[in-house]
């Protein structure tokens, strides 16, 4: 038994609005996937048995997309361990509080310890953010549109979700009442894109038809929606990643074994300078004799003014946006402790490094590229996810 089953698989269209991420791996069909299903199959298989009903539990888990992305960061790290000549126990009771960290790693005689946690970047809470129900974008993108993409903004939301099929067919003879060529043409002039307003049980949307290039039309495979609305996203997550590093530090008590937090950042723009705030303190320019010079504020999970129970953590390991299809292309970091009191924490081939020295951060390159580390070819997985004009037969 493995995660996938192998069997016949016809639709090839992207990931829906309403469909789970445990839905749309299962589903995919096309070469590129048959990849990434082998491999999470493999490295499944990989794991101690004990571990294997759990973790296949939640990549299979429907309702939390959460649940497959933190069992995907767990299969990654396991096998990059694993293949870089380490033994490893999942879930050991250790340290002093009586919870189970999830790795206990053994390498050439010497033991530490691997928490990971998987993270997401979040939506600004302060602005507001309308979003349209899943159900409501997917019957958008199912509209039949070979000439036009659309793009939408939400002037009202209402509390009911209204009817798809009158939705649908509204936008279709609107689109279809269009001549790209003109529209192309009526731009030029600089005359505004046609634009369209939908209302029903109290939402009111307003579409603008943006023409398909002559060599794009037609495309059974092509989404409707080309342009989404704007999201305000919070920006710094140095914010987030010092409390994960503070919460899951805390967690085990004195585990006397140098102790890594590893957390996947999925995010729009992840940047490692959020990294370094959060575990350094916020990097801050100050005049000095009339010369500029840089410096550190106490702010960090590392360097705050506090006693030296964060010493317990004796790295963090950030790889941004993992997720399968770049898991061979995004390098994992090795964030390391500047308290002197912490357990060195070993460096793996594959991680580049970064050490606070004075108060910059210098970084070293990684020994072994990342797929190497994973067996994996440089290029994988091979060929287009969505290889264009390929028809699918769920229709």
């Amino acid at each position: 038994m493995g995660v996938y089953a192998s069997q016949s698989r016809t639709d090839s269209s992207p990931k829906h609005a309403a469909e789970s991420q445990s839905e749309f791996l299962g589903r995919i069909a096309g070469p590129f996937w048959d990849q990434v299903r082998d491999v999470i199959n493999e490295w499944w298989s990989h794991l101690p048995d004990q571990a294997r009903p759990g973790l296949r539990s939640r990549l299979l888990d429907r309702n939390f997309d959460a649940n497959v992305y933190s069992a995907l960061w767990e299969l990654y790290l396991h096998e990059m361990l694993i293949r870089s000549g380490c033994t490893v126990e999942v879930e050991l009771g250790i340290g002093t509080r009586g919870a189970n960290p999830d790795f206990l790693v053994s390498q050439e005689g010497k033991q530490f310890v691997v928490e990971a946690k998987w993270t997401v970047q979040r939506l600004d809470e302060t602005v507001p953010n309308r979003q349209l129900p899943p159900i409501l974008i997917d019957a958008i993108d199912a509209v039949p549109s070979p000439n036009f993409f659309v793009s939408y903004r939400i002037h009202q939301a209402g509390s009911a979700t209204p009817s798809q099929r009158r939705l649908k067919d509204e936008l279709q003879r609107w689109l279809a009442s269009l001549d790209p060529d003109q529209v192309i043409a009526d731009y030029e002039r600089k005359a505004p894109l046609p634009k369209h307003t939908w209302q029903e049980a109290n939402w009111c949307l307003s579409f603008e038809a943006i023409p398909r290039s002559p060599s794009k039309r037609g495309n059974p495979t092509s989404r409707t929606i080309g342009i989404y609305p704007a999201m305000a996203w919070i920006n710094d997550e140095s914010d987030q990643v010092r409390k994960v590093v503070k919460k899951k530090g805390g967690k085990y008590g004195d585990l006397a074994l140098p102790f890594i937090v590893a957390v996947g950042r999925a995010g729009f723009f992840p940047e490692d300078e959020d990294v370094a705030t959060a575990l350094y303190g916020t990097s801050v320019q100050y005049v000095h004799n009339s010369a500029p010079a840089f410096g550190r504020r106490p702010d960090g999970y590392w360097t705050g003014t506090y006693a030296h129970a964060h010493s317990r953590v004796s790295g963090v390991l950030t790889v941004n946006n993992p997720a399968p299809w770049t898991w061979t292309k995004n390098t994992p970091v090795l964030w390391q402790s500047p308290d002197p009191s912490s357990l060195r924490a070993p460096v793996l081939s594959a991680w580049k490094t970064a050490q606070l020295v004075n108060t910059q951060v210098r970084y070293q390159p990684p020994a072994d590229p990342v797929h190497t580390a994973l067996g994996l070819p440089e290029h994988w997985p091979d060929g287009a996810p969505f290889p264009r004009g390929h028809r699918n037969n769920a229709d």
